[in-house]
Parts: C-alpha cells; structure tokens; sequence
C-alpha cells in the first residue's frame, strides 16, 4: 500500500516531486465520484481500512481527503459511526432545489447583460461536448459537463456571491442530480432544455434563459422525487 509519504519522492523522469495536493485532489475526486455514482451509497459508512485498500492509500492522506467531503456535505462525521455519506431527506431536496432554482434564474438574466462574446462561445463548446458524451452513453462524463455548464452560466453572472451559494448547493445535490439523468427519456428531456438553454444565452435572451433554467429545475425535482 502507498503511503503518504510516496508521493514527494522524486520520480525518475526528472520532473520534480508529485505535489501532496495531487494525491489530496485525486482522493476526493475519486471518493466523490464514486458517491455520484452510487457506489458508495446514501447512509453507508465510510471504512478507511477498506477504502485505504481498495484504493491503495494509507489512512492519513484517505482521511483527509474524507473530511474534506464532510466540508462539502458530501459526508456526515457521525460521534460512533465514524464518516458516514450523507443521505437527504425529499424535504431536504426539495428546498435546496428550489433555491438553486432561483439563483440560476437570475444568473441567467446576469449572464446574458454581461458575458462577453468569447465567454458564450467557450459555453457553446461545452454544451456540443456535453452532447458528444450524451451521444456516447458516458454518463458520468456527460454528468460532469452539464454541472460545468450550470456552473458556467452563474460564473458569467459575475456576482462572487452568488456563484458562492450555488457552488454550495449544487455540491450537495450533485448524487441527486445524476440519478436526475436515469433513463432514456428522463435524459433526452435534460439535454433538450440545455439545447434551449444555450441557444437562450447565444441570443442574449435573458427573460428566456431565465425561464429555461427554472422549468430545468423545477422538472429535476419531477425526475429526481421518486428516488428520494
């Protein structure tokens, strides 16, 4: 098993050490995916041996990386239990979606009065790489680009504290989001609004993006309510 150490040990191609933050981001990316996917699943516990093993890391770098989930709310440090994936009640959903939903509408009519021309093409990009992964049955990567592009729009509204509170929400929701996309139809009717959207955006069509984003919102409560 690697340990923590491992990783400021030069390597041989001369590059200069692997930076600690390297395996720290790769640790949470990886723990975060897999609670995405379901893999670790709402309520179970988080074993740092089993984990350590499974992922070939010592305790000290996997628990780190653990606590920083807890900060996201990925992860409930429960007295007894130890580290725990944190499950959410439909209440729970329900409201953090309807707020998200607001922010989104009005990042919306931001981003259309102030994102340059250069800034709505790079989101253009997104939205067709989106589509090439929808096209590829890539959930997890189609998954990854959608919520950059949601975060794209609100980082275009150019508003630090908005995109704070999103970025908080939208880290929260992010397993209920992807079981938002379970289904053929479920995914065909996401990527069909995000067309909207975009085109919304490109025109400059800030009442219109605005409506988008909120029934985007309102019909992930829809798609999502069942499961929770």
């Amino acid at each position: 098993m690697d340990d923590a150490s491992s990783v400021d040990r030069r390597p041989e191609s001369g590059h200069g050490p692997i930076r600690r933050t390297a395996l720290h981001d790769t640790l949470v990316n990886h723990l975060r995916d897999m609670i995405i996917e379901g893999i670790l699943e709402p309520g179970s516990r988080l074993h740092e041996g089993q984990l350590g093993e499974q992922l070939g890391v010592s305790r000290t770098p996997l628990r780190e990386a653990i606590k920083f989930l807890a900060s996201e709310g990925l992860v409930e440090l429960v007295p007894s239990r130890g580290a725990v994936v944190k499950r959410f009640g439909a209440k729970d959903v329900q409201d953090m979606l309807i707020v998200l939903r607001n922010l989104e509408e009005l990042a919306g009519k931001l981003a259309c009065r102030l994102a340059s021309d250069d800034e709505i093409i790079q989101m253009r990009a997104l939205h067709d790489e989106m589509i090439d992964r929808y096209r590829a049955a890539d959930r997890l990567q189609y998954y990854k680009l959608n919520q950059e592009i949601h975060t794209g729009i609100v980082r275009l509204a150019k508003n630090a504290t908005l995109s704070e509170m999103h970025q908080m929400l939208q880290t929260r929701l992010k397993r209920i989001r992807f079981i938002g996309h379970e289904g053929a139809e479920k995914w065909a009717a996401a990527v069909a609004e995000h067309e909207e959207m975009v085109k919304a955006l490109e025109a400059r069509d800030e009442d219109r993006l605005s409506e988008v984003l909120g029934r985007h919102l309102g019909n992930a409560w829809e798609r999502v309510r069942s499961a929770v």
